[in-house]
């Protein structure tokens, strides 16, 4: 069976106008491309604003015969001239396995409104971003790296296990300051600490000591003397027979062992607690804050003896005055004024203004029993000191002072209202 071949003719149309494409560097149009399909404007106002921002031609006036070919759907080109439509073609029939092969997908709708693809400097911007951020994670890699290389604290400042492991820390910094506290506070032994923290009887005492000797000199570094003008800037109305008080002292005694050597018994024998002791010196200003701290002796020694060894004697100036008890008779150890009660002497019976006196005196000097009651809450203090502790327990007892929250304060207030 044979097809019959048959001429087609093309008539060439004749038109009063052409067509032309309104995107800048096209040269398209009807006149010499019939075929060409061509498009309007559209009527909507706001898509026709955004079809003259997408060609981007300026000074341009919609017209009827305004017509663009260059979209998104064609890469924004102009396809091949064809052939004149006079010429004849001859085009081979398609076989039955070239139909099979034939595309037949649509072609995509055109979008007049579609948005340009993003412009070089954007994408340069974004390969920027991209390179400083592989950029960072080689210097923190590097960093790391340095870190490895060298043998500090740096190092290992996060991990736990290697500190420990080269300090021979078995607990953290503030675990351990907990630890000295409560074997301050609570007077729990060494062995009840090892065994609620977990840790060896040895390694608690090396705790203790080691926090007592830092506590000591960190307190110990900040002079707790004050000069005589910021405390009469501070004296209390109650001091006002008495303006030129520095300071009141008064001694204290802390039970210890009994020790194995007779020599030893008989310096540290108390006939005052009937036990052996040890015996210090406190000193506070009229206002409240401790002042004065001195190294604990044995308990047989005076009070007069205990205050000549102290030193305090040497801070003491003509224009200040000492407020004490009975027992401390030093007013040949000081060339400033002491504020002392009355002895009795050979009268039968007190005068009256000795009586005033006395009581003035006994109502002033109260505060600074009272600083010691409430440094000897501390049930350290207030049971029997083992001789195993007796290295430090200067160091302790002065701690124990420095660390009173109410002497803190008044430090802090002072120091503000100096500064």
């Amino acid at each position: 069976m044979s097809l019959k071949k048959t001429r087609v003719f093309f008539l060439k149309q004749e038109r009063q106008y052409h067509e032309h494409c309104c995107v800048p560097m096209c040269t398209s149009s009807s006149k010499f491309n019939g075929v060409l399909s061509f498009h309007g404007f559209p009527r909507d106002v706001q898509l026709r604003k955004r079809w003259l921002v997408n060609i981007r031609r300026d000074k341009f006036t919609v017209t009827a015969h305004t017509v663009p070919v260059l979209f998104q759907w064609n890469d924004y080109s102009i396809p091949s001239p064809r052939l004149s439509v006079w010429d004849r073609v001859s085009t081979p029939e398609p076989s039955a396995g070239d139909e099979q092969l034939m595309d037949c997908t649509p072609a995509a709708d055109h979008d007049y409104s579609s948005v340009p693809e993003p412009a070089f400097l954007d994408t340069a911007v974004d390969k920027h971003m991209q390179l400083e951020e592989k950029i960072d994670a080689l210097m923190k890699e590097i960093q790391e790296l340095k870190l490895l290389s060298t043998f500090g604290i740096e190092r290992f400042a996060q991990s736990d296990v290697n500190i420990r492991f080269y300090t021979r820390q078995s607990l953290q910094p503030i675990d351990e300051l907990f630890l000295f506290l409560m074997y301050l506070s609570v007077g729990l032994k060494e062995q009840d600490l090892a065994n609620r923290f977990n840790i060896h009887t040895s390694t608690v005492s090396r705790i203790i000591t080691s926090w007592t000797n830092y506590l000591y000199t960190l307190l110990g570094s900040v002079s707790i003397w004050i000069d005589a003008e910021i405390v009469k800037a501070h004296l209390p109305d109650d001091f006002k027979d008495f303006p030129d008080t520095q300071v009141i002292v008064d001694c204290t005694e802390l039970k210890c062992q009994t020790p194995s050597s007779p020599l030893l018994q008989s310096e540290m024998f108390s006939t005052y607690k009937s036990h052996c002791t040890m015996k210090g010196l406190i000193g506070i200003a009229p206002h409240g804050p401790v002042t004065f701290v001195s190294s604990l002796y044995e308990g047989s020694v005076s009070d007069k003896e205990l205050f000549r060894r102290s030193g305090l004697a040497d801070l003491l100036t003509e224009d200040m005055a000492v407020m004490v008890d009975k027992g401390f008779l030093i007013t040949d150890c000081v060339k400033c004024k002491v504020y002392c009660p009355p002895f009795l002497k050979k009268s039968s019976q007190m005068p009256a203004p000795s009586v005033l006196l006395t009581q003035k005196i006994a109502r002033l000097r109260v505060h600074v029993e009272r600083v010691i009651q409430r440094v000897k809450e501390n049930k350290l203090f207030d049971s029997v000191i083992p001789l195993s502790i007796a290295g430090s327990i200067n160091e302790i007892f002065a701690v124990a002072y420095l660390n009173d929250i109410t002497t803190l304060s008044c430090y802090l207030k002072v120091w503000n209202t100096k500064h």
